[in-house]
């Protein structure tokens, strides 16, 4: 398996990558990871891609590139999950090489589709505690007394990033940075759409349906 998983915040991206490796062995590659990896191993393009980080500043195309090359030659003969990476067309182009290079090659793109409206009522019902970090949620993971901690019995909050305006603004940003990296896949017949509304086993037997796994 060796895969590129797209998706929306709120898409379930990353609950579907864990799936995949865990049922397939395929290492579940996201590039923040990926990059905190590097620096901690202290290997050259780690400490390049740390002075960059450490100035605040973003990790350029090649960093990023150069430190996916090294994470994909390690996996031996293990597939991969690519998660929510490339985020560039030139990203894309420089990964078609590099895989060529290593001689695997993508097999398919999966973009998890979902409307807005559903995915403003997933973000939107996020709440954490402020004291813990215990996350919840209003309908899929409510805390036993109204508004309150479990664990610590804090006062939950909602997050700014998870008030519907913000989170429509998130998905605004998000449908503009990856139409063109989805078209670019699109044109070279690897994309896949796969409807993300159901339960999380029927979205997984869509994914490896496509896919041509059981």
């Amino acid at each position: 398996m060796r895969i590129v998983l797209f998706g929306a915040p709120g898409s379930g991206k990353g609950t579907q990558a864990g799936i995949l490796e865990k049922e397939f062995g395929a290492v579940h590659i996201s590039t923040g990871d990926t990059l905190r990896e590097a620096v901690v191993k202290g290997s050259a393009v780690g400490m390049q891609a740390k002075s960059y980080m450490d100035r605040g500043e973003l990790v350029p195309d090649e960093v990023v590139i150069a430190i996916a090359k090294e994470k994909l030659a390690s996996l031996g003969s293990n597939g991969f999950v690519l998660d929510g990476f490339p985020r560039t067309v030139a990203q894309a182009e420089a990964l078609d090489a590099v895989l060529a290079e290593l001689q695997k090659p993508l097999e398919a793109v999966i973009n998890l589709s979902v409307d807005e409206e559903e995915l403003v009522r997933r973000l939107s019902g996020r709440r954490v505690c402020p004291k813990c970090g215990e996350p919840y949620h209003v309908d899929s993971k409510p805390p036993t007394v109204a508004d309150k901690c479990d664990l610590c019995g804090a006062s939950l909050v909602q997050r700014e990033d998870d008030k519907p305006d913000a989170i429509r603004n998130r998905l605004r940003v998000y449908q503009e940075q990856t139409a063109p990296v989805l078209e670019y896949y699109r044109r070279k017949g690897l994309l896949r759409d796969v409807e993300a509304k159901g339960g999380i086993d029927e979205i997984t037997q869509r994914i490896k349906s496509l896919i041509g796994v059981r």
